[in-house]
């Protein structure tokens, strides 16, 4: 079993940067890999980002290209999302997700493990 805690949400103003992390525990990480999911008040649960966690490779959605970096330290089992130059249409309940395909994906449906989630308000 995994588990996994995000932490870093709090309210910002747009422009600002939030750096979110997410600890991971319960298993060994070789063959999973990690993502960003978030949920806006009335909306779906969408995409954010998603990286491997060997070799590290990374995909995002579009409307946080550019602005938003995810990254992962193997050694402490944490992965980031460090966000920059948010908006308000970025706030949102985020979310930290694990799988163990052998592919990249960023459906939801592919994601194993989840995280209980964590607030980013982002006020203009």
């Amino acid at each position: 079993q995994v588990q996994l805690v995000e932490s870093g949400g709090g309210v910002v103003q747009a422009g600002d940067s939030l750096i979110l992390s997410c600890a991971a525990s319960g298993r060994t990480f070789s063959s999973y890999a990690m993502g960003w999911f978030r949920q806006a008040p009335g909306k779906e649960r969408e995409f954010v980002a998603t990286i491997s966690w060997i070799g590290g490779t990374t995909a995002s959605a579009d409307s946080v290209k550019g602005r938003f970096t995810i990254s992962r330290d193997t050694a402490k089992n944490t992965m980031f999302l460090q966000m920059n130059s948010l908006k308000p249409e970025d706030t949102a309940v985020y979310y930290c997700a694990a799988h163990t395909k052998p592919y990249s994906t960023g459906r939801e449906v592919d994601y194993d493990y989840w995280g209980q989630g964590t607030q980013v308000t982002v006020s203009s």
